[in-house]
C-alpha cells in the first residue's frame, strides 16, 4: 500500500522535503537551495529523500509554496481580470480597485461593471439582480484571463453571485475562470472583492505550480495524490488549489507552526521560524496557528483571508551585516547564495550565519574565515537577541511566560534564554519543520456566516454551520469519518434585527487515503 507522505515547502532560500510514514514518523528529510527554477530545488531535494525510501510507496504529496504571494509582490505571471460588482446603487460611493497600487492595477485590471442587485445583512433581497446587465457585461469578458464576481452580503446569501456566475458561464463557457467572492473570503465587501480579484489573477500561477510539481514527481516515478497547504495550516486538493489559489498564499509560516507543534508535542507556544532571509514569529493555540483578527495586506492590497497572526522581520541566516558601527543588520540577504557568499564558506559577504558560527552558536563552515574580534561578534549578537526578545513579547497576548519553539534553517541564531519565555525548545528536525508540517497536515473547512437565532433557534443554526464546515472539509479532501469541529465562535450583531449572530466554524479531518475528492454542487447560501 502507498502509506508514505511527502511534505514539501518551497522557501525563498531553501526547499525542504520530509517523508512521513502512516504512524507520523519522519523517515527521511533534505534541504536544497531554492534556485531561480524552483522545481529544480524540488527535484534536488527529492533525489536525497528517495535514496532512503521507496518512491512507489508514496501515496500523497503536500506542497507549501511561495509562488502565489511572490507573483503578487513581483507583479509577474498574473492574469487580467474582469470585475462584476453586484451592489448598485448602494456601493457606488467606493469604486473597485480603490487604494490598489497603480503598478498592480495596470497588470490585473480588465473590464469593470457595477450592476443592480445584492442582499441586506439579514439575507433578504436588497435590490433585484439586473440579469440583462450581467449578460451585457459577459460580452466584454471574452479576452480576459478570469472574472471576479462580488455581491453585497454574499456570505449571508450568495444567490445573486451564483445567478451571475451561471449567466457568465452561459456566455463564456463552462471552463471560464470565474471566482465567486463568497467562496474565497468572508464578510466585508471591499476586502472580499479584492480577494476575488487576486484569486482569478493567480489561477495560471497555481496551474503552473500544480503541473510543475506533477512533472517533478513523474521524473522520479511517483504517482500520488497532490495537496497544497492553506493559509491556516491545513490542506486542499491540488485541483481545488487551482480554483482557489489565494487560500495558499500564507502557507509557508503556518507549515512551520504546525510542524513545530507536532515535533515538540506542545499545544500552546510561540514559534520563531528563522529562514535564510527573514524570521516569522507566530503563536499556536491547541496545535493550530492563531488567526489574525485584522485585515491582511498582500502586495499592497487589503484582504480578509484567514491568515495566521504573524510578525515578520528581515533577520535570517543569510542576512547581510554591514561594516558600520553600530553594524547595520539587514534587511538585505544573500538568500540561497549563502553557501557561496558567506565568509565561512569562502565568500566575501559578512552574514548573520558567520556571526553565529564565530560565536559557536552554530557549527558549519570554517570559523577562522570570519576574522572578527569577539567584541564585534558580541555587538551584533546583542542587537539580534534584543530583536528576538521584542518579537516574542509582541506576539504574546498576556504577561505570562510561554515556551518558544525555534525552527528553520537559521534557528541557531535564537539564544537559549529570552525574557518572557519559559524555555526555548529545539528539535533535531527543526530545520525542516515546515516540510514536516506540510506532511502531517489535515484537510479543513470553514464557514463564516450570519444566522438569525430569534427566527430559527441557536442550536439549529449551529448545527447547520457545523454541517456546512464539515462538507467543506470533505471537499478539501478530509475523510468524512474523521472530521471534527475544532473552533466555533459566535459574535452577536447588535445593529442587525432578528437576533443575528455571526458564526464561524472550523472543521478538520485526516486526509482520505487514495480516494478521489469530489466537489459537490454549490448551493445558495441563505440565512439559517
Amino acid at each position: 500500500m502507498k502509506e508514505l507522505r511527502i511534505g514539501i515547502d518551497v522557501g525563498g532560500t531553501n526547499t525542504d522535503v520530509a517523508v512521513v510514514d502512516q504512524d507520523g514518523d519522519v523517515l527521511a528529510w533534505r534541504k536544497a537551495p531554492t534556485s531561480p527554477d524552483v522545481f529544480e530545488g524540488i527535484r534536488a531535494a527529492l533525489v536525497g529523500v528517495l535514496s532512503e525510501v521507496d518512491g512507489t510507496a508514496v501515496g500523497q504529496v503536500m506542497l507549501g509554496t511561495t509562488h502565489p504571494v511572490n507573483a503578487i509582490i513581483r507583479r509577474s505571471g498574473l492574469g487580467r481580470v474582469a470585475l462584476l460588482r453586484i451592489g448598485a446603487p448602494a456601493t457606488l460611493a467606493v469604486p473597485p480597485f480603490a487604494e490598489w497600487p497603480e503598478d498592480l492595477v495596470d497588470v490585473v485590471r480588465g473590464p469593470v461593471e457595477i450592476v443592480r442587485g445584492g442582499h441586506d445583512v439579514d439575507g433578504r433581497v436588497f435590490v433585484p439582480l439586473d440579469g440583462e446587465a450581467v449578460t451585457k457585461f459577459a460580452e466584454l469578458c471574452r479576452d480576459v484571463d478570469g472574472v471576479a464576481v462580488v455581491a453585497m452580503n454574499s456570505p449571508i446569501n450568495a444567490d445573486h453571485e451564483l445567478k451571475a456566475v451561471a449567466i457568465l458561464r452561459g456566455v463564456l463557457g463552462e471552463d471560464a475562470m470565474i471566482t465567486a467572492s463568497h467562496e474565497v473570503s468572508g464578510i466585508g465587501l471591499l476586502e472580499r472583492e479584492n480577494s476575488a480579484i487576486l484569486n482569478s489573477a493567480l489561477v495560471d500561477v497555481a496551474r503552473t505550480v500544480r503541473d510543475g510539481l506533477t512533472g517533478a514527481l513523474a521524473d522520479h516515478g511517483i504517482t500520488a495524490e497532490m495537496f497544497f497547504t492553506q493559509n491556516d495550516g491545513t490542506l486542499m486538493t491540488a485541483d481545488e488549489a487551482v480554483r482557489r489559489p489565494v487560500m495558499t498564499i500564507g502557507s509557508g509560516p503556518t507549515n512551520s507552526m504546525r510542524g513545530a507543534a507536532y515535533l515538540s508535542g506542545v499545544d500552546n507556544a510561540i514559534v520563531m521560524d528563522v529562514g535564510g532571509t527573514s524570521t516569522d514569529v507566530g503563536l499556536f493555540v491547541d496545535g493550530f496557528p492563531r488567526e489574525s483578527a485584522l485585515a491582511v495586506e498582500v502586495g499592497g492590497v487589503r484582504t480578509n483571508y484567514r491568515m495566521a497572526d504573524l510578525i515578520s522581520v528581515g533577520i535570517g541566516g543569510g542576512t547581510i551585516v554591514g561594516s558600520t558601527s553600530p553594524p547595520q543588520v539587514g534587511p538585505d540577504s544573500v538568500g540561497y547564495r549563502i553557501t557561496e557568499d558567506a565568509l565561512v564558506f569562502g565568500g566575501n559577504t559578512l552574514t548573520l550565519s558567520d556571526i553565529s558560527v564565530a560565536s559557536r552558536r552554530a557549527q558549519f563552515g570554517d570559523p577562522s574565515l570570519v576574522g572578527l574580534t569577539d567584541d564585534s561578534v558580541e555587538e551584533v549578537l546583542a542587537h539580534v537577541d534584543e530583536q528576538f526578545g521584542i518579537l516574542a513579547d509582541r506576539i504574546k497576548t498576556s504577561r505570562g511566560e510561554l515556551p518558544l519553539i525555534a525552527v528553520g534553517g537559521g534557528a541557531h541564531l535564537i539564544p537559549d534564554a529570552i525574557p518572557g519565555v519559559s524555555k526555548v525548545i529545539r528539535h533535531d528536525l527543526s530545520p525542516v519543520a515546515n516540510a514536516v508540517g506540510a506532511a502531517i497536515a489535515e484537510a479543513s473547512g470553514t464557514v463564516d456566516r450570519v444566522y438569525s437565532y430569534d427566527e430559527h433557534g441557536r442550536e439549529k443554526c449551529l448545527n447547520e454551520a457545523r454541517k456546512a464546515a464539515t462538507a467543506e472539509a470533505v471537499r478539501a479532501g478530509a475523510d468524512p469519518n474523521q472530521v471534527r469541529i475544532t473552533r466555533i465562535s459566535e459574535i452577536p450583531m447588535t445593529y442587525v434585527p432578528g437576533g443575528s449572530v455571526r458564526v464561524a466554524v472550523k472543521a478538520v479531518g485526516q486526509v482520505l487515503r487514495s480516494a478521489a475528492v469530489r466537489r459537490p454542487h454549490t448551493e445558495s447560501r441563505r440565512i439559517c
